[in-house]
């Protein structure tokens, strides 16, 4: 069961209250799920009892335990708990991950986007400033990721240096008459402090976008060293190696399937010099020391962090389309790969052992992982490169 159809399961576990007398409300037309917040558990949560609560004239806690046995009642979830002030956390059991899994090998780097136009019609409006052509850029992308039609324009036609070097693309210019419609949705993050050109399309572009927009951003060669310290170069070798990895499968005579990948204990810190951290790579010695920040021991910890944030695309780019903020997007990007790499080492079989359905399932996952980057860092506006 996928994030889509457990949302359209939670309403339908609303509408069987309803039509049993147990709760006296209008079904909303859509659940929100996520991944489990602080204190709860479970593949996935819904706030939907707090949203009911007020219009039932019961305690959320009241409504999550009426429309808890409805839930548990659906195919595919195994266990349902009641968290805090009324959150459900939904179990899906292994079958979860599966379905996940396949609807972002199905829709690629698409996965996330809107299947169809929103009604919205918004005009953006920007300053004649890098950052913000930078920004309406990639707000305007992310916006049309969810079916919005967006026409965007700038104080002034941008530099020819901006459109060539950084990619942008800006639909039109102020109008003429001053009676014409003014445009709303104006775009006015904090202006870059130097000229952020030398570093490059790609290294430009994350410097501007990263930091959320009443931040300074830091226009600096860091963004273009090849080191774990570095979250973009993170994301990029993530990709790489999720690339490389279905490239030295297809050597071994396997493809990817989804399925349960059956993970024992990470291959993390073993030296085989394919499977090198990004700080590896440059030393030439592998890691024996503390782990990457944020990386799980546990390797089923390790499986569940990577599934939830995968899952978690879809309302991150739905939260940077609503709030015009690509720098959630661009944050977000950095916890997927952050999730991945300890993953990544125990997707390929090692010596002498034989590809088999687990390693079929790790590579469907990885794969997964890659299409899920390369597709943010697309609506981001930058390349996610086959080969670092």
């Amino acid at each position: 069961m996928t994030p889509v159809e457990l949302s359209r399961t939670v309403l339908r576990a609303v509408r069987r209250a309803v039509d049993g007398g147990e709760l006296s409300v209008a079904v909303p037309e859509r659940a929100v799920v996520t991944r489990p917040g602080p204190g709860g558990s479970g593949d996935y949560a819904t706030n939907v009892a707090l949203q009911l609560a007020r219009p039932a004239g019961r305690p959320s806690e009241q409504v999550a335990e009426i429309l808890r046995p409805y839930l548990l009642d659906a195919p595919g979830v195994t266990d349902v708990t009641v968290t805090g002030p009324g959150f459900l956390n939904i179990s899906l059991g292994d079958t979860a991950s599966v379905a996940l899994v396949e609807e972002i090998l199905r829709r690629g780097k698409r996965y996330g986007h809107s299947r169809g136009p929103s009604p919205d019609f918004l005009r953006l409006a920007c300053p004649e400033e890098v950052r913000a052509v930078v920004v309406m850029d990639a707000v305007a992308r992310i916006l049309r990721s969810q079916g919005a039609a967006v026409h965007t324009w700038c104080a002034a036609e941008p530099s020819a240096q901006w459109v060539d070097v950084l990619g942008v693309r800006v639909d039109g210019h102020p109008p003429k008459k001053p009676h014409a419609p003014q445009l709303h949705l104006p775009v006015r993050p904090v202006p870059a402090p130097v000229d952020p050109l030398p570093l490059g399309r790609d290294a430009a572009r994350w410097a501007l976008l990263y930091p959320a927009a009443h931040d300074r951003p830091r226009i600096t060669d860091e963004h273009l060293v090849q080191r774990e310290s570095n979250p973009l170069f993170r994301i990029r070798y993530t990709h790489a190696r999720t690339r490389a990895l279905s490239r030295n499968a297809a050597d071994l005579g396997f493809e990817a399937v989804p399925g349960d990948v059956q993970l024992g204990e990470p291959h993390v810190g073993d030296a085989h010099p394919a499977e090198f951290h990004p700080a590896e790579r440059h030393s030439g010695e592998p890691r024996t020391a503390e782990p990457h920040p944020g990386e799980p021991r546990d390797a089923h910890r390790t499986l569940g962090v990577l599934i939830t944030t995968l899952a978690d695309h879809p309302r991150v780019l739905a939260q940077a389309a609503a709030h015009r903020t690509p720098d959630r997007l661009a944050r977000h990007l950095v916890t997927v790969a952050d999730a991945a790499l300890p993953f990544l080492p125990t997707v390929l079989p090692r010596g002498d052992e034989k590809p088999s359905a687990a390693h079929r399932a790790r590579l469907a996952l990885a794969e997964a992982v890659g299409a899920v980057l390369a597709g943010g860092l697309t609506l981001l506006g930058i390349d996610a490169p086959d080969h670092i």
